[in-house]
């Protein structure tokens, strides 16, 4: 989840085919339809629609593939992060399952910490965030759990 300046047609195919009726694709959508950018507050916000619609684990690989796609076809695969991905989703995903809200401006207002880009850093060391094993696969928090795992430690 590195990639966040992408224009509003970002995770449709080159072609403008099959990508267009993807799940990401619709999610990306109605995020950009009321936003100039597509900033970490909309990343936020299409990660959350993804979690409520399609539950947390669907939308880990959901948001994966569309956000490393986006980054290939914006001709920058290297942006494309596994764990900062999957970091995300299930940081978005812990906080909506203590939530009940279905507006996101209020679910933001909630969870503040949700829209801090640096919010990683908490868990995991920079360099191992830049790490290959970290870009191309799970690696887990370095620095403290998450808060779901903080009770099973």
């Amino acid at each position: 989840m590195t990639t966040h300046d992408h224009g509003p047609h970002s995770g449709h195919g080159a072609n403008g085919t099959e990508q267009d009726s993807s799940p990401f694709a619709e999610l990306m959508g109605e995020v950009m339809a009321t936003a100039e950018r597509f900033g970490h507050r909309q990343h936020i916000q299409l990660t959350w629609l993804a979690v409520r619609r399609h539950g947390t684990t669907t939308a880990v690989d959901l948001v994966s593939d569309g956000i490393r796609r986006t980054a290939r076809y914006a001709g920058a695969p290297q942006k494309y992060n596994a764990t900062v991905s999957r970091a995300w989703v299930e940081l978005v995903g812990h906080h909506a399952g203590q939530s009940d809200t279905a507006d996101f401006d209020a679910f933001a207002d909630q969870h503040p910490a949700l829209l801090d880009k640096k919010l990683l850093t908490r868990f995991y060391r920079s360099s191992t965030l830049a790490s290959d094993p970290a870009r191309t696969g799970w690696i887990e928090p370095d620095l403290a759990p998450f808060p779901w795992q903080q009770a099973d430690r």
